[in-house]
């Protein structure tokens, strides 16, 4: 299968291209940008000299789903909503890794990511790619929204204890922290070494725009939950995202026991998903380079508490990786197909 890369001069479009290099079944056919067409790919990342040959094309779209099974969209917010539409007048699969999808209510998507948002009609046809808990819905899907790297790492932390209803539904906090990479290619204030080396910040305070993605998908599964209190920090090394959730339990009977089990349970058909033992914790460095989310859990019976820390690679699992594991459910191959990387250690 061919598959075609917009956006490829960003960190989640080299991410894309590097994983997919190694893909035994899609084959990277062509790479495009909005800037420095003509140019060879190794131009701009030299890293990829005499691995990679391709040249950044313009971005035609006919003739790009004319060629490819499957475009992957690894742009800006608000440029994904130019470029859909007429993707989806094409006979093509579509993959996109921005923000502009993922909200299903346009004025939610205006209020917190500040751009005209895509037009409902054209939302409604996006699925949601969250491969543990929609696999079905993907399978049989041609346009997927991959979810965002905050949402992936707090969502999958959360997701069997509020399916299962078993929390206070006001009480849920998240404190994440998330490397450099996570903000993009483009420098800033915000990621200038000399700010950031040393240094820990937190940003967006209830103003991140992954705060309402959360709330939806959680709010799919026990719409009592009005809210969540999510917070962002910025931490000086290239990757890694860490979520740590602070829930109240609903039931004081809940032992740790139960809780493990129960993750245990959720997660055993989930190849990328790993719990640990009890009174073990994850950290960014043991997912780092790989689609792995690996998940910590306590329960605190002083408090009545369940603190669940959930890690993950943001450049992969966050984006690159849980696009390729899209793409192969949405193929038919097995979900690891391309993904088997041992994590970068140390």
């Amino acid at each position: 299968m061919k598959a075609a890369i917009i956006g490829v001069t960003g960190y989640g479009g080299i991410e894309l291209l590097r994983l997919l290099t190694n893909h035994p079944t899609i084959d990277v056919h062509s790479v495009h940008t909005s800037s420095q067409t003509g140019m060879k790919l190794s131009e701009v990342y030299p890293h990829v000299t005499n691995l990679v040959n391709h040249s950044l094309e313009e971005i035609d779209i006919p003739k790009i789903a004319n060629e490819v099974d499957v475009v992957f969209l690894s742009t800006p917010s608000g440029v994904s909503t130019t470029i859909v539409p007429e993707l989806l007048k094409e006979n093509v699969k579509i993959i996109d890794l921005s923000g502009d999808y993922r909200l299903k209510n346009p004025s939610a998507y205006e209020q917190w990511y500040k751009k005209p948002s895509a037009i409902q009609a054209d939302l409604d046809k996006a699925t949601y790619g969250l491969p543990e808990w929609n696999k079905e819905e993907i399978k049989s899907s041609s346009f997927i929204s991959n979810p965002g790297c905050y949402p992936t790492a707090t969502v999958l932390g959360l997701a069997p204890i509020v399916k299962h209803k078993l929390i206070d539904e006001k009480s849920i906090v998240i404190d994440a922290k998330s490397g450099i990479s996570g903000a993009g290619k483009s420098p800033s204030r915000t990621t200038h070494f000399s700010e950031t080396n040393e240094n820990f910040s937190i940003y967006k305070v209830n103003q991140h725009q992954h705060i309402p993605e959360i709330e939806q998908v959680i709010q799919g599964w026990d719409d009592s939950i009005p809210y969540v209190t999510f917070s962002t920090h910025l931490v000086p090394m290239t990757r890694g995202i860490m979520s740590t959730m602070y829930i109240n339990r609903a039931n004081d009977t809940l032992t740790m026991d139960q809780l493990y089990e129960l993750y245990k349970e959720s997660y055993q058909d989930a190849p990328f998903v790993r719990i640990r033992e009890k009174g073990k914790f994850p950290a960014t460095k043991e997912v780092y380079g790989t689609n792995y989310c690996d998940i910590g859990l306590a329960l605190d019976e002083r408090t009545n508490r369940i603190t669940v820390v959930s890690v993950i690679d943001n450049l992969v699992k966050g984006a690159a990786g849980q696009a390729i594991q899209n793409a192969n459910i949405m193929f038919g191959l097995d979900e690891n197909t391309g993904l088997h990387y041992v994590p970068l250690f140390p």
